[in-house]
């Protein structure tokens, strides 16, 4: 893998642990179990029935608990730290053909920044609508999340220079919903 194929997927795996912190570590194990995806020695595991079946595991009850009102809050507050660090596992995967200090230190950049980035901004759509709906309308940005993952993943793994348009597309939809703001 090139160095801009490995960063675009590093960046697509570490966004989709910014909402939803499992969901990258059990795609890419599946994905390796079904498609073959290469895993770093010492990460094969991660296609292992035993890791595929916690991982698995761990995503349902990701997807459920967060769909609760309240309990989607806990797993906010919880998930700002366990994100990231999934976010730099998923990420150090697709950098591990660089010597090890290279592979860590970009992994470290770049799934802690982004998968923190990531859930910063679903974290606090999600406050405000726990203020503005009073928890109603959070299983339905769950659900949005859900969507947004689970596509990031797919893509990600089958397609990764498609990473770089979809993040061309939000940023895109950011700076054109604050232009909107600024001028209403």
């Amino acid at each position: 893998m090139d160095i801009l194929a490995a960063g675009l997927t590093a960046i697509g795996l570490a966004a989709c642990a910014g909402l939803r912190a499992f969901l990258p570590i059990f795609g890419v194990g599946l994905a390796a179990r079904l498609l073959g995806w290469p895993l770093p020695s010492g990460l094969d595991t991660l296609a292992s029935d035993t890791a595929l079946l916690m991982f698995g595991i761990a995503t349902l009850v990701e997807l459920a608990a967060d769909k609760i009102p309240v309990v989607d809050n806990i797993l906010d507050a919880i998930h700002t730290v366990i994100g990231p660090v999934l976010g730099i596992l998923a990420a150090y995967i697709p950098f591990s053909n660089l010597p090890l200090p290279y592979a860590l230190a970009l992994a470290i950049m770049t799934g802690a920044t982004v998968a923190g980035g990531v859930h910063a901004l679903a974290a606090t759509s999600r406050i405000k609508s726990s203020v503005l709906t009073v928890g109603i309308a959070n299983p339905v940005l769950s659900v949005i999340e859900d969507i947004l993952a689970i596509s990031t993943l797919v893509v990600t793994i089958l397609a990764p220079v498609l990473v770089l348009l979809v993040f061309a597309g939000v940023i895109f939809l950011i700076l054109r919903r604050r232009r909107t703001r600024a001028l209403a």
